[in-house]
């Protein structure tokens, strides 16, 4: 193999693996993106997340206010893993709270869970 086909080949090798990225990273966003719309359609629902009966969240109808208002949550919480515990059980951190247990009572299954998290952490 010459020169010039070890560079041809080096460029396409390169573009390949580019486009890869970028389709990689692409269906990852539309991915998210859609996580972050079932995870709002959950929160609004009431049989499920039903997050507006306590707290306010833009674009929700009748907020509550017993609970804190649901904004700058990347400030708020470190990581998603962190938020993630907070929804699923909230009494770890506050044995008293009115919060319901979602996870540990099951009240959304895992894949629900982490659909919420990815809609409240975009918040």
């Amino acid at each position: 193999m010459n020169v010039k086909s070890k560079g041809l080949l080096g460029i396409v090798g390169t573009a390949f693996i580019a486009t890869s990225l970028s389709m990689s990273a692409s269906m990852a966003a539309e991915s998210g993106s859609k996580n972050i719309k079932e995870g709002k359609e959950i929160a609004f629902s009431r049989p499920k997340g039903n997050c507006l009966a306590c707290h306010m969240i833009i674009g929700g109808a009748s907020p509550g206010n017993i609970a804190p208002p649901l904004v700058a949550m990347k400030s708020r919480f470190p990581d998603k893993q962190t938020l993630k515990d907070q929804i699923s059980d909230a009494s770890q951190k506050n044995p008293e709270t009115a919060m319901p247990l979602f996870g540990r009572h099951e009240i959304l299954t895992g894949t629900e869970l982490d659909k919420v998290v990815d809609y409240i952490y975009s918040l």
